[in-house]
């Protein structure tokens, strides 16, 4: 069973949920069932070298080398 983020279109709440088969997810804050599923990032920690990508490891963004900007 996954846990999604959510966003309430009413209240504009932003929370969690472990969401079952089918099952209708509604706001904690203000119980309207107007809600989106939110496009999520995982993280990931540890001592590994993170990839540069083939730029310049000088900052983010497209100003960091990796555009040619």
């Amino acid at each position: 069973m996954p846990i999604y983020e959510y966003v309430c279109m009413e209240c504009e709440s932003h929370f969690e949920e472990l969401v079952r088969n089918g099952e209708a997810v509604s706001c904690p804050d203000c119980e309207a069932s107007n809600v989106r599923k939110q496009l999520s990032m995982f993280a990931a920690v540890g001592a590994a070298e993170q990839p540069s990508f083939g730029g310049r490891s000088a900052g983010g963004g497209c100003c960091g080398g990796s555009c040619g900007c």
